[in-house]
């Protein structure tokens, strides 16, 4: 703990201990202001500011230390200073020293609380933000929970301290005015709990849900605001429409045709989506290919002297459009439409809340529905580069259609997309270029993930530009090129073809969301709340057109919440689970993560201790030839929790999936570590980095003790 909030907490314990050691709290006793208040009446007549200042600063010590006696201190406010300035100088007084306490809590514990529970107090904090007022002064106007808790409870949160001090302000003020009206009457007063009677208890608990009634309310007016220009039908074609056939519409459309809901899937290009024909099937096939050709080139080291392979780009590229044809039926209108589902081939435009028109070659048709999911996913990025229309730049969703291997391929990104195919196509026979505007590869991993990929693409002959920036393309004299800028100086690379790899952006037109006012974020994708739900409640997204993953299986993940709140929303809702999100980057060595790595760590102030297992000594990877890599984990401090796990090496994607069930049901490392693993497999690699943990946590005395049992046991039979 650091000094300021050590001797703050002193401080604050010492204060709390003489209240206690001189029995402080017998002044605050209704006998006792009954007693004194003919003393304390008379003072005020003489003293009246000062009497407002002594007793505002009593007031606000005793709520700022959560000691007891508020309620008698409320009182005597009414007694002493009358029904109107008792009210303003008691509402002052209780909420500023509600807001020292709230804010105490906050500088004391906050930190460490964080640091326990990261997951938790984030899930928290994202619903306090959205809904924490509300919340507050329903706390505020029930009397049955007791204000010092809701002070030191809150302080842990991010609420807002302006939030707090004027919810506050307003939520206390109905109860300080009975309590300071009842204070008037002081004579007449009895015990404490004569003020509150049921009736004025149920009255409060009744305020209190004001809040809640007010806030649904509030909710069925925008609803109604935002519906009021657009007229419902009076019936239904369908119980869903989704737009887009991807990933996410397609499991959208399993579920909805599974539970027997009518739905409709309309797709204008193919069905699949990206995932299927231009992104993660074409190019894991051409990495098994790229993967293939690398090992063969490593044959003396297994043992083969004499091995020749005849390699043929365009024969791989065949390879890739093969698989893709074989993975096609699993995704094709036949299948989905014994499912139970109407799949459309058209261009969907969303004309009203409940209504989708559908062109196809020869119709125009209009469907009517009681929700909508939207799931157009997206497209590549290409920035605005001075020259690149010229220069005929190739994306993720272009490069499977070559039919010859660039001799000088330039990789402009080093992101996922970027690190993947400048490997593959290196290892294929192409001059790689990798060209990327920050300090590593790889951004969002920590350093030394990225320091373990460049490791492997400068063996293999990639040239990695990091730190450059892209300034300009230019195509002279049949030569193509891109000017760059790195550390002041400029830098110029030649190619042959250019492959842009800078992320991908939500395909956000051309369906009727801009004309409908469907709100967008600040990233330029479709808004959604928790539950999938753009700003009109029965429109939903899912996938890339919404974030915040681009990951085809957290597009199927978001599906499932769109699809079901879509049908049983009105029933119940469920809230869209981002707590455990993996994923994988396929490079060799492979990089998968889920959780948090130190980067995240220590940007969200999360405390953590850290076990790191090397794969250059797993029986496994040796004997494959893949020594290389680690296994690195991030659990609480003093716990076996697991906060995240990053895999660098041999299979990643696959070994990471045995940590990503331990943190979806709360399985810490020491359960792995007592769970028999094959061997020999990569897959002990989880089990040898639990047991780091283990032997960094034993308890040293007790082994101290077991090694003093010992050698009393050596010594007598």
């Amino acid at each position: 703990m650091k000094l300021s909030r050590l001797f703050l907490l002193l401080i604050i314990a010492m204060l709390v201990a003489i209240f206690f050691i001189f029995d402080l709290q017998q002044y605050l006793t209704l006998d006792a202001l009954k007693v004194k208040q003919a003393t304390i009446e008379n003072y005020r007549n003489n003293n009246y500011g000062l009497s407002v200042l002594i007793y505002g600063l009593i007031y606000i010590a005793v709520t700022g230390l959560s000691l007891p006696g508020a309620t008698v201190l409320t009182l005597a406010g009414g007694a002493i200073f009358g029904l109107l300035w008792g009210t303003v100088i008691v509402s002052f007084a209780s909420t500023i020293g509600a807001t020292l306490a709230f804010l105490a809590a906050r500088f004391l514990f906050r930190d460490a609380v964080k640091s326990r529970f990261g997951y938790r107090i984030q899930e928290i904090d994202e619903g306090i933000n959205r809904d924490g007022a509300f919340y507050l002064l329903t706390l505020r106007l029930i009397p049955l929970f007791p204000f010092f808790m809701i002070n030191l409870a809150l302080g842990l949160t991010a609420l807002k301290t302006r939030t707090y001090f004027w919810v506050s302000q307003f939520g206390m003020l109905a109860g300080t005015i009975v309590y300071v009206n009842a204070g008037t009457q002081l004579a007449k007063i009895e015990s404490l709990s004569g003020i509150m009677s049921p009736t004025l208890l149920g009255s409060f608990v009744l305020l209190g849900l004001f809040p809640l009634l007010a806030k649904i309310i509030v909710k069925n007016l925008q609803q109604h605001k935002i519906y009021e220009h657009w007229p419902k039908p009076k019936h239904f074609d369908k119980n869903i429409v989704v737009i887009g056939a991807g990933a996410g519409g397609l499991v959208s459309a399993y579920i909805a045709g599974t539970v027997k809901a009518k739905v409709t899937l309309i797709e204008k290009n193919k069905m699949g989506g990206d995932c299927l024909n231009t992104g993660c099937v074409p190019s894991k096939a051409l990495i098994r290919s790229a993967k293939w050709f690398a090992l063969f080139k490593r044959s003396q080291e297994f043992g083969f002297n004499n091995a020749q392979a005849d390699f043929n780009f365009s024969e791989a590229m065949n390879r890739v459009h093969s698989i893709i044809k074989t993975i096609e039926p699993h995704d094709s209108i036949e299948r989905y439409t014994q499912l139970g589902v109407e799949v459309i081939t058209g261009e969907a435009k969303i004309i009203s809340p409940w209504e989708v028109e559908v062109k196809t070659d020869d119709t125009v048709k209009t469907i009517t529905t009681r929700s909508i999911i939207i799931a157009t996913g997206a497209h590549p990025f290409l920035p605005t580069i001075p020259g690149i229309n010229e220069i005929k730049a190739l994306t993720s969703d272009t490069i499977w259609q070559l039919k010859e291997l660039p001799k000088r391929l330039l990789v402009l990104g080093g992101g996922p997309i970027g690190c993947e195919l400048a490997q593959c196509f290196a290892r294929l026979g192409s001059k790689v270029t990798l060209v990327e505007q920050t300090s590593q590869l790889l951004s969002r991993e920590d350093p030394e993930v990225s320091e373990a990929v460049i490791k492997r693409f400068k063996l293999e002959g990639i040239d990695i530009r990091l730190e450059h920036t892209a300034k300009a393309f230019h195509f002279e004299n049949d030569e193509k090129s891109l000017l760059t800028e790195h550390k002041g100086s400029a830098v110029k690379i030649t190619f042959d073809q250019v492959l842009i790899a800078l992320g991908r952006e939500a395909s956000i037109k051309g369906f009727g969301a801009e004309e409908l006012g469907i709100i967008l974020s600040t990233k330029k994708t479709i808004a959604i709340n928790a539950f999938q739900e753009t700003n009109y409640p029965n429109i939903y997204a899912c996938g890339d057109v919404s974030g915040p993953y681009q990951f085809t299986h957290v597009a199927a993940h978001q599906a499932w919440y769109a699809t079901v709140n879509a049908l049983f929303g009105q029933f119940k809702r469920f809230r869209t689970d981002y707590s455990v999100i993996p994923w994988a980057t396929f490079t060799d060595p492979e990089v998968a993560r889920v959780g948090l790595n130190e980067v995240d760590a220590k940007v969200q102030g999360i405390g953590y201790e850290i076990s790191t297992y090397s794969l250059d000594d797993l029986d496994r990877a040796i004997a494959d030839g893949e020594a290389h890599g680690f296994v690195k984990v991030l659990t609480q401090p003093g716990k076996d929790k697991i906060l995240g796990v990053t895999i660098v090496g041999e299979d990643a994607g696959n070994l990471i999936a045995e940590f990503v069930l331990a943190m979806k049901h709360g399985i810490g490392l020491n359960k792995i570590l007592g769970t028999i693993h094959i061997y020999p497999t990569l897959a002990e690699a989880n089990k040898y980095v639990a047991g780091i943990w283990k032997r960094e946590h034993v308890p040293k005395m007790l082994l101290t003790c077991l090694e003093r049992l010992h050698a009393w046991r050596r010594n007598y039979a």
